[in-house]
């Protein structure tokens, strides 16, 4: 019998990939799934180890491990590998992609000539280990090809490629790189893959993939890396740059890297499971992106392989839970100044509007008649389903926070007048609101739109009767039954009062009391119910004590309470805001403002992003572990904490996205460097020192060269995490100047350009709203609603793919 020799064994290299591979999925981190007690993520007993020795090696099925079912047998060299390794005393050692990298000692080469930085004397080491020489440098035109294409995604004219031949200066090599380093499409080249890592698209995804405005975001990434902003602040930036002190424009724009998740605006989904679902995105983007590890498996269960568990994944979770989703918009300066200049125009043009003295008194007339004084009232105390309620200067109240398909808000009043006749609630826009308001609706996608169900009031506990009710405007968008004030009365939570298709302007229901009501204390429910979130958004309340019949008007609240006074009672602004209102709103009135409103068309429309926005303090939105990951089993409610085997967060972090932030580019995290120069390794060379881009945990391959990589990872934070001199020393090293056959292929973008380019017709533009080029007719068929691919005219039929 041939007795193989005992050899050394590399734990990392050899024994911990059989045993991820082979062992952790019923032996691993996961206690639910794990068998027998046994777990060889830790270094087992003696006894337990003389165990695995006999199981792996034993001839009978019912024994033999892994076993038959699992379909993951182990090989001869394999078991002998463990065999090695027990016999040698199995050392266990920490896996190396989260133990901090180390700078080795430059290794000791013979070709020194060869060298050109120190990167080379890496590469060169392993080679004379091997008995192998360096390849000769390529020639001038493969090197300004390979350079171009590498450094900004297209390839060199021929007049740059004659002028690169015909440099003979000393530092012709190093110019070009510089030159190519400086060029703006340099931007555009490195903002590809980022914008593959930030799952970046024009158009929402899931079933109706409707377009979206968050180019901007594309736009900032460009320039970042132009202007070579250091990743570490690149990184803060975009998870949390809203949250710096006197954040700028740019730095909330750089915050849409997670809205790039997709928008599911599918009908009467439930808003707050299509939250969760993108929070799920963001946890495992976050992850992969920075850390190269694969948490998703953690949503479901604790990671049968990475030291991952299950309530870690949600406390991951926690740090980016607390946000809100403006749309942020984007005036260029131009576009201020024009507005600006409409105002002024248009507040000009209304002041010499001719106006009928006949027709207005008889509107001021029976206006009048009709107009009852009402009192604001405020509330002592306010509470919704999973919002909060802010009072605003004029009495109105804005409501934050989620909505759901059944909110219900109550609020408690006590500064009441005496004999209250009629209640009024008013609904009213905002452009904090989507659509401006005045609801804050979910149907295939954010509208403004409300549907009050249910409208309760009591005072001092009794239960108080509404009647009578009416509106000055009432559609609803989906539904049966009329959908004015009354039925928000009769009890039923399918019908209610709505005033769908009236976004962006305000709207008012009445209800009178069957009797005058005294009361230290008015409580006020109102339910909102639909198969879709459909709640109000900003709204106010008043009451009256007029004897008159209360009747919802069509004039605002505003110009009501100027009607209810005695004309010497107003002064010269009152007169004049009443005559401007009846300008702007009278049919009577129509033909004079038709030069108004033609101006008002003009205003020019802004550009918007998608951005973040924490939420206050006190307003925390809770994280909960999910069981097996599902949205509907919430559990026990989690604090952020970073994952348990990595360096915990600085003790002045905050508990937040920019202490998350901070945390990931923090020089004691052993992940992140490393994650990215890998990265920009495998963009030069086709594969990166670590081939498994995305995985640096246990199953994920061993580096090809663990000090290169160490080396490079601390280049990079000693550099100021600087992109450029990073990418510098690499295409200046003699590595990477080696005459090869091409060993991975442009990507289809990169084609497509090339051939614009070598053809002439890439229009050189940079940023800017998305363009249409030129596509199959199969394009448009899978486009949701009938809708068409509008092939973009003119040179942006050949723009840079991005």
């Amino acid at each position: 019998m041939l007795v193989l020799p005992l050899h050394a064994v590399d734990f990392q290299r050899e024994v911990r990939p059989i045993l991820a591979k082979h062992c952790f999925k019923c032996h691993g981190p996961d206690e639910n799934t794990r068998k027998a007690k046994l777990r060889l993520d830790q270094r087992p007993d003696a006894k337990q180890l003389q165990l695995v020795l006999e199981r792996i090696g034993h001839t009978d099925p019912e024994e033999v491990m892994p076993p038959p079912a699992a379909k993951k047998p182990l090989t001869a060299a394999q078991k002998k590998v463990l065999q090695d390794w027990v016999k040698g005393g199995a050392v266990y050692t920490e896996h190396w992609a989260f133990i901090a990298p180390k700078r080795a000692p430059m290794a000791a080469v013979n070709g020194q000539d060869w060298v050109q930085n120190d990167l080379d004397r890496f590469t060169l080491a392993q080679l004379e280990a091997a008995g192998k020489k360096p390849a000769v440098e390529a020639d001038r035109y493969r090197l300004i090809r390979r350079l171009s294409l590498d450094l900004i995604g297209l390839p060199p004219t021929p007049a740059e490629l004659q002028a690169f031949a015909a440099d003979k200066k000393p530092g012709a090599y190093e110019r070009l790189v510089d030159r190519l380093l400086a060029s703006p499409h340099f931007g555009e080249r490195w903002a590809a893959p980022w914008l593959d890592l930030a799952r970046y698209a024009d158009t929402n995804g899931y079933e109706k993939d409707r377009p979206r405005s968050i180019w901007p975001w594309r736009d900032w990434v460009i320039k970042a890396i132009n202007d070579d902003l250091s990743f570490d602040q690149f990184t803060i930036e975009q998870i949390a740059g809203d949250m710096l002190p006197n954040a700028t424009r740019a730095q909330r724009v750089a915050t849409g890297f997670h809205r790039n998740t997709m928008v599911n605006e599918e009908g009467g989904i439930d808003p707050l499971e299509f939250r969760f679902h993108a929070m799920v995105d963001r946890v495992n983007t976050t992850a992969t992106t920075w850390l190269g590890l694969t948490v998703g498996c953690a949503q479901c269960h604790t990671h049968k392989f990475d030291p991952v568990p299950h309530r870690s994944y949600f406390e991951m979770m926690a740090f980016l839970n607390n946000t809100a989703e403006p749309e942020l918009p984007l005036p260029t300066p131009e576009q201020t100044a024009q507005r600006e200049k409409l105002f002024k125009d248009i507040a000009a043009a209304q002041a010499k509007l001719p106006i009928n003295e006949k027709k207005f008194e008889a509107w001021l007339k029976a206006g009048r008649s009709t107009a009852l004084e009402w009192k604001t009232i405020r509330p002592r105390d306010s509470a919704a389903t999973r919002s909060w309620m802010e009072r605003e200067d004029d009495g109105s109240i804005f409501v934050q926070g989620d909505a759901t398909k059944h909110d219900t808000y109550e609020l408690e009043f006590t500064e009441l007048p005496v004999g209250i006749t009629a209640l009024r609630l008013e609904a009213l826009p905002d452009e904090r609101l989507p659509k401006n308001g005045p609801g804050r609706a979910y149907y295939e996608g954010p509208k403004g739109d409300f549907f009050l169900s249910e409208i309760q009031v009591s005072a001092d506990g009794a239960k108080v009767t509404l009647q009578n009710g009416s509106q000055n405007y009432a559609k609803q968008w989906i539904g049966r039954g009329n959908p004015g004030a009354m039925a928000a009365l009769d009890g039923d939570l399918q019908t209610g009062w709505s005033a769908s298709g009236r976004e962006g302007k305000a709207s008012q229901a009445v209800w009178q009391l069957t009797k005058p009501l005294t009361a230290k204390t008015l409580k006020i429910k109102m339910d909102f119910s639909r198969h879709y979130s459909a709640s109000l958004g900003r709204f106010r309340i008043a009451v009256t004590s007029g004897k008159k019949p209360a009747k919802a008007k069509d004039v605002s609240a505003e110009i009501e309470a100027l009607l209810a006074q005695p004309n010497e009672a107003l002064n010269d602004d009152d007169q004049a805001m009443l005559r401007s209102w009846y300008l702007d709103h009278s049919k009577d009135a129509a033909a004079a403002r038709k030069s108004i409103e033609a101006m008002r068309r003009k205003f020019p429309k802004a550009s918007t992003t998608l951005v973040m926005q924490e939420r206050p303090q006190d307003h925390l939105r809770p994280t909960h572990r999910h069981h097996r990951g599902e949205f509907l089993s919430p559990r026990e409610v989690v604090r952020p904490e970073v994952l348990p085997f990595l360096p915990p967060l600085a003790k002045d972090q905050s508990r937040d996205r920019l202490g998350l932030a901070r945390w990931l580019v923090d020089p004691r995290n052993p992940l992140t460097a490393r994650v990215t120069v890998n990265r920009y390794w495998a963009e030069l060379f086709g594969e990166g020192i670590v081939p498994t881009l995305d995985d640096f945990g246990y199953t994920g391959t061993m580096p090809s060269d663990p000090a290169l990589l160490d080396w490079l990872a601390l280049e990079f934070i000693r550099q100021g995490w600087s992109r450029k001199k990073l990418l510098r020393l690499i295409v200046t090293s003699a590595t990477y100047r080696q005459q090869t056959s091409s060993n991975y292929r442009l990507s289809a973008e990169q084609i497509r350009d090339s051939l614009l380019q070598v053809s002439g017709l890439l229009h050189p533009k940079l940023g800017g709203p998305s363009v249409f080029p030129p596509q199959t007719k199969s394009i448009g068929e899978g486009i949701w609603g009938g809708g068409s691919w509008r092939t973009s005219t003119g040179p942006d039929r050949y723009r840079r793919s991005l």
